[in-house]
């Protein structure tokens, strides 16, 4: 249980609850803790929306992750696209789609859907009410900075995703499936982790 613990602390970045963690329990992480304050400054930088950081930040911690992944790397452009159009750079946002995404747009279709999704916003004066506006919300941030922290995880060798979620995905699941067909001691309350008696 120690080691699912450790996993998801490391994993999600939690540098010093990973370190007290450590010293409570004496359970080592297969990981430098280290290494999690600088992949959590990329992970932070690319939520606030400074994406040029964040690359710099990326390629000093292992420049083959964008070199190897060409879709983070459009992703990221993408995001700076919309960073400048969030804030209302306009003929800036212009030429940095017509001269960072549009050459690769043209080589892959998926890339060339996007290009056209994030320049549609301009179309729009209120955005709010735009068919793409969800572009521009906190949460596009926060899944480009996802997937950013899952590649720098992967170029560490570490697992992307935490087991402890979706071991607890998996309790959840056994236990519907069982509740239709026996009586069984089941856990009720995730937080205390108590088996509760079968109610017959």
């Amino acid at each position: 249980m120690n080691k699912l613990v450790m996993n998801f602390l490391v994993t999600e970045g939690y540098v010093e609850a990973a370190k007290k963690f450590r010293m409570e329990s004496g359970t080592h992480p297969d990981i430098d803790l280290a290494t999690i304050t600088d992949r959590m400054a990329v992970k932070k930088a690319a939520q606030c929306g400074n994406v040029e950081d964040a690359i710099e930040k990326i390629n000093d911690l292992n420049p083959e992750i964008l070199d190897t992944n060409p879709q983070l790397f459009f992703q990221l452009q993408q995001q700076r696209l919309i960073e400048l159009i969030r804030n209302g750079k306009v003929e800036e946002a212009l030429e940095f789609a017509q001269e960072e995404l549009a050459p690769r747009a043209e080589e892959n279709q998926s890339f060339l859907e996007e290009l056209e999704r994030t320049i549609s916003l301009l179309a729009f004066e209120d955005t709010s009410n735009c068919p793409v506006g969800e572009l521009l919300d906190i949460s596009q941030r926060l899944k480009t900075a996802s997937e950013v922290n899952a590649a720098v995880l992967t170029s560490q060798s570490h697992e992307k995703d935490p087991k402890l979620p979706s071991l607890l995905k998996m309790l959840i699941w056994a236990q519907n499936k069982l509740d239709k067909k026996a009586a069984y001691p089941c856990i009720n309350d995730l937080s205390n982790a108590r088996l509760e008696d079968p109610t017959f």
